[in-house]
């Protein structure tokens, strides 16, 4: 599979309207265990995003995800706009020059994405965090037999994304506001590792429209 810039604008043209459909979801999560507006954030902060993409059809990959991550530091707030900036900053970086992608170089930049959400916020595994949505998808996804097919890794890729959202319900939070509810915050899926959810949904429905 090559990915090509077009595929990366519609990915964040996808969040966008996602973010938008999930609003009220999202906020109801983070009204459970945060501030209530992890929803609002997310939409305003990826409407904003798509918004500029028309300027951007004749820019690189790199330049796309750069532009994006600005965009989101500046709209989005809150922690989510800190952590999700950084993650495309540090996805841009890590294309570099590259006019096109592999699904494995794919990969790997949203292993440097997650890696820059970790140095920023430092979360680990079992935070009740979005990285807990990340490092469990990427090692789901590295741990496939070399041969598979794209499709399949996709597909492995949403399935493993949707059973780590699920299993921050019993995970007690250490990082951001929910920490202060302590054992209280057992029992909540967390919302920024939901919005991470609905994030790799997203990419997956790009990609896919690649395999189509």
């Amino acid at each position: 599979m090559q990915i090509e810039k077009q595929h990366i604008i519609q990915w964040i043209a996808l969040c966008a309207q996602t973010y938008r459909e999930h609003q009220i979801y999202l906020d109801e999560l983070d009204s459970d265990i945060g501030d209530g507006d992890h929803g609002f954030n997310m939409s305003r902060g990826f409407s904003s995003a798509a918004n500029n993409l028309d300027q951007l059809h004749k820019q690189s990959i790199s330049t796309i995800l750069k532009n994006t991550g600005l965009t989101l530091s500046m709209h989005l707030g809150g922690a989510g706009g800190m952590f999700y900036s950084t993650f495309f900053f540090c996805a841009s970086n890590a294309v570099g020059n590259r006019t096109h992608i592999s699904l494995e170089q794919l990969i790997e930049v949203l292993k440097q994405g997650t890696e820059g959400i970790i140095s920023r916020g430092r979360a680990n595994k079992g935070d009740k965090t979005m990285c807990d949505v990340w490092l469990p998808t990427l090692e789901a996804i590295k741990s496939l037999e070399a041969g598979v097919s794209d499709e399949e890794v996709l597909e492995r890729m949403q399935k493993a994304a949707e059973e780590s959202a699920v299993s921050t319900v019993d995970m007690q939070a250490k990082k951001g506001r929910a920490r202060r509810l302590g054992k209280d915050s057992v029992g909540y899926q967390d919302p920024g590792a939901t919005s991470t959810l609905l994030m790799i949904k997203a990419l997956g429905i790009a990609l896919k429209s690649k395999l189509d």
